[in-house]
């Protein structure tokens, strides 16, 4: 599933971790999709050249790309 800016929940919640993993968020696992995690996403996806996802948004791309490079929270 897609998720972005405004969204909440598990899922979210394992994109702050995967992203700390990464050295992209070091904010709060809070569950909460909010301007600092799409910022995180935003640079992320710009690091690995990521396109086919929106800028800030946690898609299919993003997600290949994230789950390759960090184990499951």
């Amino acid at each position: 599933a897609v998720r972005s800016r405004g969204d909440r929940g598990p899922e979210v919640s394992e994109l702050q971790e995967r992203l700390a993993q990464a050295r992209y968020y070091d904010g709060p696992d809070n569950g909460r999709y909010n301007d600092r995690l799409e910022r995180a996403v935003a640079a992320y996806q710009v690091s690995r050249g990521i396109e086919g996802d929106p800028a800030g948004t946690y898609g299919p791309h993003t997600r290949r790309a994230l789950e390759a490079e960090t184990r499951e929270p």
